[in-house]
């Protein structure tokens, strides 16, 4: 009966130090955010999924597990960690925020707009969601709207020079050539090595404008920006820009 005992009391102490030493949730929870910040996302989902067999009811653990598949674009796994984040507790704007944001990456646009409008109701001051409702709307051709939540976004950070750009692209949606010409001259001139933005803007200004000078000159900045679509422009339009500004043909 001794021997027992004596047993079944070393087990005892063995199982306390074992989980003496054993790692907290929260201390999993910090280690895998360690990671994150580090870019070490499998890491990190190795910590959290510890955390989950530990506790299936973690919310924040799903959640976070998903901003990490999210981060390796992993995007199909991480809706599904979102959507068991939210199962747990729907009480957070933020696995619906990160759900859409992957929908948003997928081209789900609808699914997206429907997370952000969530989100919204429950964190109305989040600026990237207006920002990403924005984005949703433009890639579902509802330019309107997309420029109202780009609007909004720019009340509250005007130095966003995206937030320019894509209320511009949702302008020129919209036939609204005058505004959303106003809008990418703001947004090369927030963000003067924004390739693209120079591109639609000589594009713009050529077109919609004949303004030919002014294009050319945003056409040949987007294309020495890396942006070789550019060219096709420049070869078309702006052959003849050498001579056209006296610079040629002295003799």
């Amino acid at each position: 009966m001794y021997r027992v005992n004596q047993t079944l009391g070393f087990l005892m102490a063995f199982a306390l130090l074992f989980s003496a030493c054993s790692p907290s949730e929260d201390e999993l929870f910090e280690a895998g955010l360690e990671q994150m910040n580090i870019s070490a996302y499998g890491k990190a989902i190795e910590y959290f999924d510890r955390i989950i067999e530990m506790n299936p009811e973690n919310a924040r653990a799903y959640n976070v597990k998903g901003a990490a598949l999210f981060q390796q674009e992993r995007y199909e796994a991480a809706i599904s960690a979102f959507d068991q984040a939210i199962a747990r507790d729907n009480s957070s704007y933020k696995p619906f925020f990160n759900r859409g944001n992957a929908h948003l990456e997928m081209e789900n646009y609808k699914d997206a707009l429907r997370d952000y409008n969530v989100a919204r109701s429950m964190e109305p001051g989040v600026v990237d969601i207006y920002y990403n409702s924005g984005l949703a709307l433009l890639g579902m051709e509802e330019y309107e709207d997309a420029v109202y939540n780009f609007d909004l976004t720019l009340q509250a950070t005007p130095e966003n020079s995206k937030a320019h750009f894509n209320r511009a692209k949702a302008l020129l949606g919209n036939n609204d050539a005058v505004n959303g010409i106003q809008a990418l001259v703001q947004t090369v001139n927030l963000d003067p090595n924004n390739g693209p933005a120079h591109y639609l803007l000589g594009v713009t200004q050529l077109s919609a404008f004949g303004q030919k000078q002014e294009g050319c000159a945003n056409l040949k900045m987007a294309l020495s920006l890396g942006f070789s679509e550019a060219k096709t422009w420049i070869d078309d339009f702006c052959g003849d820009e050498a001579s056209s500004d006296g610079s040629a043909d002295r003799d």
